[in-house]
């Protein structure tokens, strides 16, 4: 399991490469937890990751945060 507020403010490139790296050290069953303000674009890295083939849903949202599950 992973938890985390990835760091954002990187860069998308940058935190792509992050979060495939990361994310692929996921077991099968494996899930991740990734808090993103909505206004750093947390709806848009979850499109990205469900377009690189990762099962991602919004799991909570509050005060302009939203946690953003991930498995494999």
């Amino acid at each position: 399991m992973i938890w985390s507020n990835p760091p954002i403010r990187i860069g998308k490139a940058a935190l792509h490469g992050l979060l495939a790296n990361w994310l692929a050290r996921l077991e099968p069953g494996g899930e991740a937890y990734l808090v993103v303000q909505r206004n750093l674009g947390s709806d848009s890295l979850q499109r990205w990751l469900a377009e690189s083939g990762w099962a991602a849903e919004r799991f909570a949202a509050r005060s302009g945060y939203r946690v953003l599950r991930v498995s494999r």
